[in-house]
């Protein structure tokens, strides 16, 4: 049994795969529509979610299987103090796979170890989102065509973003990526995200306070959202939240085959101007991930259309 909890859990080669088999799924719908038949997905949703949750349970739906679980910690049984451990041992009886978020980082690996089925971390507090970035690196790859030789410019909540943490740890493993962190000093990418990934494995990068001086030079802008649930301080969060907003006079300055992506939801970070922009990719981003996760759920089942 196999769970993923990080996308780097998955070799270069099966994420290939992986997207072979989506691009199938999107060409041929109808192969797959019964490849979970009599399967049940878990969906452990301790935390609020739209897209994830929702793409989790279309996909499984779209594989002919079946649906359980909760969107909010409140309607379960962790309001009246169950442990993680318990509720996933207990969950893993009626399941077949479990896809689980959790505001605690480290909560889907500890799931992982009282599990009988399969856990997917679907995103556990500021660490990791590896199935959003299985999404990300399928837009890139339809937007792009490749992975190699891409700069990449990351913009907003990089201390807290595990959308950003988890896809730059994806692409470090690209050739002639390089990397565009734009944050204010108080959201710069942590130091050991920075080393790991970026410094350790010889990566050109800089770092800007200021998207207008560097969006020319991107091929991707992955912008963010800050995120109010990460902050302690409300004055902090107030003072951050409207640091950078991609209006259409900032696109002016992009490539012309630059994409702009976000992981969602949008707060007022990318003005509504911008979503006619061909550029704009995050809403053909979002559905992609139906098709990536659907493609993922086969693979921990062990099962073939």
């Amino acid at each position: 049994m196999r769970s993923l909890l990080n996308i780097l859990d998955l070799s270069v080669e099966e994420i290939d795969e992986l997207i072979a088999v989506a691009n199938d799924i999107i060409a041929n719908p109808e192969r797959y529509q019964e490849a979970c038949k009599h399967k049940t997905l878990a969906t452990l949703f301790f935390e609020p979610s739209t897209r994830t949750r929702l793409s989790f349970e279309s996909a499984m739906l779209s594989l002919g299987g079946n649906v359980l679980g909760f969107s909010e910690a409140s309607s379960s049984s962790s309001a009246k103090g169950e442990s993680v451990s318990d509720t996933v041992a207990v969950v893993s009886g009626y399941a077949d796979i479990i896809a689980m978020r959790h505001p605690k980082e480290g909560a889907p690996l500890v799931a992982s170890m009282h599990s009988e089925v399969p856990i997917i971390n679907a995103g556990d507090g500021g660490h990791y989102h590896p199935t959003q970035t299985l999404t990300d690196l399928l837009t890139i790859y339809h937007e792009k065509g490749s992975f190699e030789n891409l700069t990449v410019g990351f913009c907003g909540d990089l201390k807290f973003g595990r959308t950003v943490h988890s896809l730059i740890g994806a692409m470090s493993r690209y050739n002639g990526v390089k990397f565009v962190l734009i944050s204010p000093d108080e959201l710069k990418l942590p130091t050991f995200i920075k080393e790991e990934f970026i410094e350790d494995k010889g990566i050109e990068y800089e770092q800007s306070r200021i998207l207008e001086d560097v969006i020319g030079k991107l091929d991707i802008l992955y912008m963010t959202r800050v995120q109010r649930e990460r902050f302690f301080n409300e004055e902090e969060y107030l003072r951050l939240k409207n640091t950078y907003v991609l209006t259409a006079d900032k696109m002016e300055e992009a490539k012309r085959d630059m994409i702009v992506m976000h992981p969602l939801p949008r707060v007022n970070e990318i003005s509504t101007a911008v979503d006619s922009d061909p550029r704009a990719a995050y809403f053909r981003q979002a559905r992609y991930g139906k098709f990536i996760r659907m493609a993922l759920i086969m693979k921990l089942l062990g099962v073939k259309a």
